[in-house]
């Protein structure tokens, strides 16, 4: 999508604000339909750190993803908060692709998805049969 859907970016910024992970989302992208749920990008980044940290020969990525900078923190402004960024992607975990009946993979995964590459959407999990 050329040009992204302006009630999905006010969702996104909607679960960055609150910091909830509860948003079920179905998207379809170039060649997938992923459903899963919303999570805050520092939420996000947080279970993909602790997952990386587990894995011997991945745990140097995990850095990637605690950096300073991928938070929201405000410094020392004082009472005034920077100007919070639209968001650009969107980030669901317990997430699945829809490839036919099945939902891969089986236990959920993390995925980042461009908002500009969502086509559709719904709210909500499609349902898929895992037997």
């Amino acid at each position: 999508m050329s040009n992204p859907d302006g009630l999905l970016v006010d969702i996104a910024a909607m679960v960055e604000s609150e910091r909830s992970n509860q948003m079920p989302l179905t998207v379809v992208v170039p060649g997938a339909v992923i459903t899963g749920r919303l999570a805050p990008e520092s939420l996000w980044n947080e279970r993909v750190a602790e997952v990386l940290a587990a894995s011997e020969h991945l745990k140097p990525f995990a850095v990637l993803f605690t950096a300073p900078g991928t938070g929201d923190d405000a410094g020392d402004a004082g009472d005034v908060a920077p100007p919070v960024a639209r968001p650009t992607h969107l980030h669901l975990h317990v997430a699945r692709i829809l490839q036919g009946s099945y939902g891969l993979p089986h236990t959920g995964g993390m995925y980042r998805i461009a908002i500009a590459d969502v086509s559709s959407w719904t709210v909500g999990d499609l349902s898929y049969s895992d037997q």
